[in-house]
């Protein structure tokens, strides 16, 4: 039976060239001479099935986008050119195969921005809906594929068994697990042939990283922390070696459209990197053992504060429970970033919107950890624990971006931690799920009149708040 014959050219020219290796030295690697990988660079010869096994064999190369066409590109290009505005400026497929081949970062661009367009074509149509003066959507319908995801993932618990077992098995295959950023690197040089290197911030001014898979390297930006670079390249890692599992906990998602499913396999990469980088059961026990400290959890596992905060809201595995807390980011205008909770964020109950919380506060004292006990209208209790955040490190003039965690649990369950016991349980502070929900009088931080009750109406009484009920 013949064998197959593959055209790659540029292809072999573009791993050759990413990995600064010169066409003599290949050449000898490959056991061929110069000049034959000379034509083979030039599309001349054609990459036999032997070729293609030394390749695998010597520099890591992925087989699969050698033998397919253009690495998948093609066929979103022709998609791409199927739409009605382009359809006429091609006579044929002969020159996307051609763009695919030589230009491939050129044609992975303009498959992304054709996304892009499609998606904002979508947004559009959805705003038109709500602006119309008849027949007009429900708000509802027209949430954007990113509330989408974060209704979902705030509703549920935070633990993905899938996820959770397979970052396990992974870390049982490193060859140094107690340093997991080395082991991580080196599993992506020897594994996958990926190389990982730190960029300056003027060459990657806006990027936390970016993945070049023609050269085959990991870029990370500079202006990120140690473990924060860490967290970066251990997501790489997650996508690569957890794909199924993280494909597998989308599934049970069941979210309703291509982008919203794209923006929750990011997410699911970010937890799969947490569960990489802190160990389930490691990172369980010692939480244990020092009263849910995040501080020295972080130090620990070499994690930033909000690194070991987010890993606690996940540790809900049956039989192996920690305290279920949940957790929410704000920036400094008070807008809602992100929530999650080990057994789904207390909406009904808590809210997060009062604006006594010590979360707001924490921007006064940036650095500082601030516990509390604050007590709800029904006399639920809770333990509030906060702290500022810094963003990526700020060349000078440009202004830092810093956003405030406030991670929490049931006040019962946080008599058990380091915080819960400095705190008094007798002087919790009165707080409310959020201002148009709360009816307690005389609130001097109320931002917004109550929904449930009406504003006090005598002209002879004034209250301390403007919209006192």
């Amino acid at each position: 039976m013949a064998e197959r014959k593959i055209f790659a050219g540029p292809k072999v020219r573009r791993i050759r060239n990413g990995l600064g290796v010169t066409q003599t030295a290949m050449a000898e690697a490959l056991e061929i001479s110069p000049s034959y990988l000379n034509l083979i660079e030039r599309n001349q010869r054609p990459l036999t099935v032997q070729l293609l096994l030394k390749l695998a064999a010597v520099y890591k190369v992925d087989l699969e986008e050698l033998r397919t066409e253009s690495g998948g590109s093609l066929g979103q290009l022709k998609e791409v050119f199927a739409d009605p505005l382009l359809s006429g400026e091609l006579p044929g497929d002969q020159e996307l195969v051609e763009v695919a081949e030589a230009a491939p970062n050129a044609a992975s661009g303009v498959i992304k921005l054709y996304r892009a367009y499609r998606e904002q074509a979508a947004r559009l149509s959805d705003l038109t809906m709500l602006s119309s003066g008849e027949g007009q959507a429900p708000l509802s319908g027209a949430r954007l594929p990113a509330d989408e995801v974060r209704d979902v993932l705030e509703r549920r618990s935070a633990y993905f068994p899938e996820i959770e077992q397979a970052a396990e098995a992974f870390l049982r295959q490193l060859s140094d697990p107690r340093d997991p950023a080395a082991a991580f690197k080196e599993w992506l040089r020897a594994e996958r042939g990926i190389g990982v290197r730190v960029l300056p911030v003027h060459v990657m001014p806006d990027l936390r990283r970016r993945f070049d898979r023609h050269s085959m390297r990991l870029f990370i930006s500079e202006r990120l922390s140690a473990a924060d670079q860490a967290q970066e390249i251990a997501i790489e890692v997650s996508t690569l070696a957890l794909r199924e599992p993280i494909l597998s906990e989308l599934e049970g998602l069941s979210l309703s459209t291509p982008e919203a499913k794209r923006i929750a396999r990011f997410e699911l990469a970010r937890h799969a990197a947490l569960a990489l980088t802190m160990p389930y059961a490691a990172f369980l026990a010692a939480a244990q053992a020092v009263s849910y400290d995040i501080d020295i959890l972080r130090a620990r596992f070499n994690v930033s504060f909000a690194q070991a905060a987010t890993r606690l809201t996940m540790l809900q595995r049956p039989g192996a429970l920690a305290i279920p807390f949940f957790a929410m980011e704000i920036d400094a205008a008070g807008h809602r970033l992100r929530r999650v909770g080990g057994q789904g964020f207390p909406h009904r109950r808590f809210g997060g919107g009062c604006p006594k919380l010590n979360v707001h506060v924490a921007f006064l004292q940036p650095g500082q950890i601030l516990a509390e006990m604050v007590e709800m209208p029904d006399d639920a209790r809770y333990l509030t624990i906060s702290r500022t955040l810094e963003g990526p490190n700020a060349p000078f003039g440009e202004r830092v971006r810093r956003t405030a965690l406030l991670i929490g649990c049931d006040a019962a369950a946080g008599e058990n931690t380091v915080y819960g016991k400095a705190v008094s349980v007798h002087q919790a502070i009165p707080v409310g799920s959020g201002c148009r929900l709360c009816e307690r009088r005389g609130c001097l931080s109320r931002a917004e009149p109550p929904v449930t009750r009406p504003l006090g109406l005598d002209e002879m009484v004034a209250g301390l708040s403007s919209f006192d009920v």
